[in-house]
């Protein structure tokens, strides 16, 4: 979808996945003479990284996956080689590998959304059979979920959010960390996408006792919905912080309309929201990965 955004502007666009690299792609960097240079090739298609603008992330392969003969060390190279240059291009990242590897991490995740001022549901992350056991025993309606996701490499496996009590046995937990958060009843799920300094705020009614928005058909779309002002300072708040240019936050709305933050996506998707909105999230990311009108340099497309 942003890729179309930038072919009807004419902005020039290169696919990269490191997962080619070597191979499809071919790289070229040199440093010499106080100055420097690099060439990226895909498919005959020939960038300078000095005629670079902008990088877009979007769910990369492992650089040299694709190879003939891969190995972890042909990995760490290719990444070194990858990674260095486009770092020494005058550029900007939508979102920069080092800011995105820390956006992922949800107890940290966390910790930012209560510096940015967002309503958070009380949460623990722990090994102790014993922990667990108290901060379901305070809270009583307990929701345990993933931290990391799905694994990338079982994309077929189903990990939902799942309602727990007291009367649960705990002695897994001992086994790897456990996320338990307090459950939130909610009336609706919030999926707001931040784009540089634009919000896109959509909502999409629950059924009775619904846990994971994820999983389960519903009757009910997603809908634009204007972004509450304490909300949307929180979220500029939020992104400063963590360094985004782009972020997909999630919400659980309860009865009373107050919106809890559940999680801040680095990658999220937002297609599915503009589909059933109309809101122009593409768009928006064409826009902030477009160069000026004056300036004729590439931007880079997602990986």
């Amino acid at each position: 979808m942003v890729v179309s955004r930038l072919h009807e502007t004419g902005i020039p666009v290169m696919r990269l996945d490191p997962a080619d690299l070597p191979g499809k792609a071919v790289l070229s960097a040199e440093y010499a003479h106080g100055d420097f240079d690099g060439h990226l090739s895909v498919n005959g298609h020939v960038l300078s990284m000095r005629g670079l603008r902008s990088v877009w992330v979007r769910r990369p392969g492992e650089p040299a996956a694709h190879a003939a003969h891969p190995s972890p060390w042909l990995t760490a190279e290719t990444g070194q080689a990858l990674f260095g240059t486009l770092h020494s291009a005058s550029t900007r990242w939508m979102n920069h590998p080092r800011n995105a590897e820390q956006a992922r991490l949800k107890p940290w995740q966390l910790r930012v959304a209560h510096l940015s001022g967002f309503a958070v549901p009380p949460t623990v992350f722990t090994t102790a059979p014993r922990v667990a056991q108290q901060f379901t025993e305070e809270h009583r309606s307990v929701v345990v979920k993933s931290a990391s996701g799905p694994p990338r490499d079982d994309p077929a496996l189903a990990l939902p959010t799942t309602l727990i009590g007291p009367d649960t046995d705990f002695s897994a937990v001992a086994a790897g960390p456990a996320l338990l958060q307090r459950y939130i009843p909610k009336r609706a799920d919030i999926r707001l996408t931040c784009v540089g300094d634009r919000l896109f705020a959509a909502r999409k009614t629950a059924e009775p006792g619904q846990v994971d928005g994820r999983y389960g058909d519903t009757e009910h779309t997603w809908e634009a919905v204007p972004a509450p002002e304490r909300i949307g300072k929180s979220v500029h708040e939020y992104v400063a912080l963590a360094g985004l240019a782009y972020a997909a936050f999630d919400f659980a709305e309860d009865e009373d309309g107050i919106w809890w933050f559940l999680e801040c996506n680095q990658g999220g998707q937002f297609g599915f929201v503009e589909l059933e909105t109309g809101q122009p999230i593409s768009e928006a990311v064409a826009r902030w990965l477009s160069p000026r009108k004056t300036d004729r340099r590439v931007t880079g497309s997602h990986w």
